[in-house]
């Protein structure tokens, strides 16, 4: 996939037969500070994240002259690399390729973020997203907007008038899938 400067992509990827990525807190720490620091190397902004025991979503928005594509391949190689040197394995980790969907719109992209939020919640790992350590959820509800960073911080308060309003917006979504799937399984026909 070509990715386009200033757009906004979700990507995505599971362990191969879709086993844990993760094996330690220590390996997650590892991962995010791989990504942070890619991202800077290749003009990428991180905008929201979570790292999942078997997969992680990202998403990202290329800077200008910026490479997603070498984001991934140089964060994911380094990573697998340390992983089968710690764990004494070898192969891929990975799925395949990581996928990445193009978000074309600052609307639909507050969507994806709220689900990459949620995916802790939704898997029950968590009663709510701000209890997953591996996320950036909680920066997403800073009150202060500087210490979201200039990107986050100017998508969220361009559309939340502040850090309870973004909270609102993924507790109103969470709850409602809650009641959702309890009126399936009340309501089901033997």
């Amino acid at each position: 996939m070509k990715y386009l400067d200033e757009h906004y992509y979700h990507i995505f990827n599971r362990g191969s037969r879709s086993e844990e990525i993760f094996f330690s807190d220590a390996n997650y720490q590892y991962f995010l500070r791989l990504i942070v620091g890619n991202a800077s190397t290749h003009l990428v902004y991180i905008v929201a994240y979570c790292l999942m025991p078997n997969h992680y979503h990202l998403v990202l928005q290329q800077k200008e002259n910026g490479s997603i594509s070498k984001f991934i391949q140089s964060a994911m190689t380094s990573y697998v690399q340390a992983i089968n040197k710690k764990y004494d394995t070898s192969g891929s980790l990975f799925q395949g390729k990581a996928k990445s969907k193009l978000i074309d719109s600052d609307e639909y992209v507050l969507q994806v973020i709220r689900y990459v939020h949620l995916n802790p919640v939704s898997a029950k790992l968590v009663q709510v997203p701000e209890d997953w350590r591996f996320s950036d959820y909680r920066k997403w509800i800073e009150t202060n907007p500087t210490a979201l960073g200039d990107r986050i911080g100017t998508l969220r308060n361009v559309y939340f008038a502040n850090a309870k309003d973004y909270q609102q917006f993924v507790e109103e979504y969470r709850i409602e899938q809650q009641n959702s799937k309890l009126e399936k399984f009340l309501f089901k026909e033997d």
